[in-house]
């Protein structure tokens, strides 16, 4: 973590990037959530260092390789720039501690909740964790960030009809609220 780098923007996958059907491993299976590009290009322009942040356990429980991950996400990298957005860097946690299977079943820092993929990014990117956001849709997300030391933790939970601060969460119905929220902030402004 470096005080005074850059903020970054660090972002989990199924569920906030593209809609979670279930171990996504495949390019025509992907479907982005709306909001995503517009959310990604709002915090590029402002100097975020845009990350992609993702348990995968998929590749741990056997579903998929690491093969077919890389190329899904050179894809995905692909749109994102095709929209006008870098990615910086993508990190993956393969592991999971019960269903994984041979090396994979294993508890991992990196993944969520723990902090390690977010501790990596700073380290590689050089981020102000403090002044960096994350936007997850699980209870895991939110404590890796927390864990941490990212300023703005946000909640993706579509079953809401506003947002709104639970503690040091911001609970968003959709990525259009998050925008809002950066955008409130830029002006100096509460979020209505």
């Amino acid at each position: 973590m470096m005080e005074g780098g850059r903020p970054g923007l660090l972002l989990d996958r199924d569920g906030v990037i593209n809609y979670d059907n279930g171990y996504l491993h495949r390019i025509a299976d992907c479907r982005f959530v709306d909001g995503v590009f517009d959310l990604s290009r709002e915090f590029a322009a402002r100097g975020f260092a845009v990350v992609i942040a993702t348990n995968q356990s998929g590749i741990g429980r056997g579903l998929y390789g690491e093969a077919e991950f890389a190329t899904l996400m050179g894809w995905m990298r692909g749109e994102f720039a095709r929209n006008g957005v870098e990615i910086a860097a993508v990190y993956h946690c393969p592991d999971h501690p019960t269903a994984g299977i041979g090396p994979h079943r294993r508890d991992n820092p990196w993944r969520k909740p723990g902090p390690g993929m977010f501790l990596q990014a700073a380290a590689d990117l050089s981020l102000d964790l403090a002044k960096s956001w994350t936007i997850g849709d699980s209870a895991s997300d939110v404590a890796a960030g927390r864990a941490a030391g990212i300023g703005t933790l946000a909640h993706l939970d579509p079953s809401i009809d506003a947002a709104h601060r639970d503690g040091d969460v911001w609970l968003v119905p959709n990525l259009a609220a998050v925008t809002k929220l950066l955008l409130c902030q830029d002006r100096g402004e509460f979020f209505p």
